[in-house]
């Protein structure tokens, strides 16, 4: 009878140690591009060629522009932005890293080890407000 107890007992740690969680790259895409946009002097975000037709065509990319790398525990993040004219743009990048460092450590536990930005263009503050009441 303590023979079937041990038994139960070690395959319940061996189901334990068996778990784990996955994060998928598109999650943490998105979560950058999110807290990117939020940051002001942010005119949007450059995806590729191949993103736009795929935009064109009806089908949201709400990660444009983001490229992650992700391993065990730790994450590289590259993103294009375009920034709006009159903003400095180092505080502007300065201001997204800090953004998009602490929404992806926070969310996901990863730690964020890059964060990389091309600033790809300029927008003018009328196309910025333009898209917002659109």
């Amino acid at each position: 009878m303590s023979e079937d107890m041990e038994k139960e007992v070690c395959c319940e740690e061996e189901k334990e140690s068996v778990t784990s969680v996955r994060i998928s790259d598109d999650v943490v895409a998105t979560i950058a591009a999110v807290a990117a946009g939020e940051i002001e002097g942010v005119g949007g975000m450059c995806g590729s060629r191949a993103g736009d037709i795929i935009e064109k065509l009806g089908m949201k990319n709400s990660a444009k522009g983001v490229k992650v790398e992700v391993d065990e525990k730790s994450v590289a993040i590259y993103m294009n932005l375009l920034t709006v004219y009159g903003y400095q743009i180092p505080d502007v990048c300065a201001k997204v890293q800090d953004a998009v460092k602490t929404a992806v450590e926070g969310m996901t536990g990863l730690h964020v080890a890059e964060i990389s930005i091309l600033v790809q263009g300029i927008t003018a503050k009328e196309a910025e407000s333009a898209g917002e009441e659109a």
